[in-house]
């Protein structure tokens, strides 16, 4: 029996720019917080769902499988925003190279070549440190002493390519030649990374999906959790060593806008900020070492005309009223396991909202279920505009049924209509 998400595959296949316009303008007027036609519907893959079609360890390695794969999940579950971007992070690359702006957009994320390339320990890839179907994993670690504080806090962008890169890439740590020989190698992985992300979005493009125009930014305490000190010693050093740790969060803001505003003159509307150590911190120290310095990029990049995409990981439940401080349609937050409804109480009219959809409700719910529970959903948090329905974490796994996220989006397709 044909379903509604069958007319939509069949629809985007035999008109993909208008329902590519069509997609994209309903995800920008619930951006603007209005009311679209429907609720748009987002879904976003770091790879692990691509592992539905090809091993992981071939989908990160091999970027015409990757572009098979991402082409295949859209046909199959197709949606209004449809984000594929099958790397790890890797934000601190493009930082290393923030001031040559014409460079650094390309090293936003790190891949399976790049690892290869660089033999970096921040993370670990299928098929090579794991078994072939294993998705990737961010590990960080430790890689910079408390007492360097002050040294990084000097210049932040020359202790990252001078001292901080050699300890974490082996390749990087070889003198002369060999090193230079590894950063040309970097470049070229990333370009071939680059083009394959321009072919995936011509692939997607053929079957009636918009391009958001996306570029990148990050909170300055998460690049000293995530690739400096780790989440644990944060904890331990904003106790410990708290001016400098102010001193070298304030230091990052202007190297993480030049990256952000590097690719402004190219049309980037929205610029993509996870959030990680959020749920980790009191709302004392949310609001002193987290919350001030990532309000001034995101304000700085409002004003220059570029919205935030913003993922608040974790439980952001406690820190709800500080996005309140934010202007006004200043972007999209996407919550993870904040309670959506909560999330919509405080923010209705000033914030547009993703997620509501947990992932274990899809990967362990009846498609009967998935459907009561969205048909409520719309219900409680639609009305009046300004939200966006997706999975509430930015991955899905392959194990997910595919008759559940068929059910996801039959859905939203049956109840997510507004009424005129």
């Amino acid at each position: 029996m044909k379903e509604l998400v069958d007319e939509v595959r069949e629809r985007q296949l035999k008109e993909p720019e208008a329902i590519a316009s069509e997609r994209l303008r309903r995800f920008e007027e619930a951006v603007e917080l209005k009311e679209p036609d429907r609720v748009p519907l987002m879904f976003f893959t770091c790879g692990h769902l691509l592992g539905k079609y090809y091993k992981l360890s071939e989908i990160y390695f091999n970027y015409d499988v990757a572009k098979k794969a991402v082409s295949r999940a859209f046909q199959d579950f197709p949606s209004d925003i449809f984000i594929a971007v099958p790397a790890a992070e890797g934000f601190i690359l493009s930082l290393a190279f923030s001031n040559h702006p014409d460079l650094a957009p390309f090293v936003r994320f790190l891949t399976g070549p790049m690892h290869d390339v660089l033999g970096d320990k921040y993370t670990k890839w299928p098929g090579r440190e794991l078994s072939e179907d294993k998705p990737f994993q961010f590990i960080g670690g430790e890689f910079m002493s408390p007492e360097e504080y002050g040294k990084f806090t000097e210049d932040p962008v020359g202790f990252i390519n001078e001292v901080l890169l050699p300890r974490v890439c082996v390749n990087l740590s070889k003198p002369g030649a060999a090193r230079y020989a590894t950063l040309a190698k970097l470049g070229m992985a990333a370009k071939d990374y680059f083009n394959a992300l321009i072919g995936m979005g011509i692939e997607l493009a053929k079957l009636g999906a918009p391009s958001l125009s996306v570029t990148f930014a990050y909170t300055p305490l998460d690049i000293i959790g995530d690739f400096l000190r780790h989440p644990t010693h944060v904890m331990i050093d904003l106790r410990r060593y708290p001016d400098k740790v102010k001193q070298a969060t304030e230091v990052l803001v202007e190297p993480i806008i030049k990256v952000a505003l590097a690719l402004k003159p190219v049309g980037a509307k929205y610029a993509f900020i996870p959030l990680h150590l959020n749920e980790m911190l009191s709302p004392k120290l949310f609001k002193e070492f987290y919350w001030p310095y990532l309000k001034k990029v995101i304000v700085e990049l409002y004003n220059n005309g570029i919205k935030s995409f913003v993922l608040f990981e974790g439980d952001h439940t406690p820190h709800l009223e500080t996005v309140l401080e934010l202007p006004k349609g200043w972007g999209i937050g996407v919550f993870e396991r904040a309670d959506i409804r909560r999330v919509r109480k405080v923010l209705k009219g000033h914030t547009c909202i993703a997620g509501g959809v947990p992932v274990s409700l899809l990967q362990q719910a009846t498609p009967e279920k998935i459907d009561s529970y969205v048909r409520e959903l719309i219900r409680d948090v639609a009305p009046e505009g300004g939200f966006v329905i997706s999975p509430s974490v930015a991955e899905i796994a392959a194990e997910v049924p595919n008759a559940n996220l068929r059910a996801l989006i039959n859905a939203v397709l049956k109840y997510g209509e507004y009424r005129r």
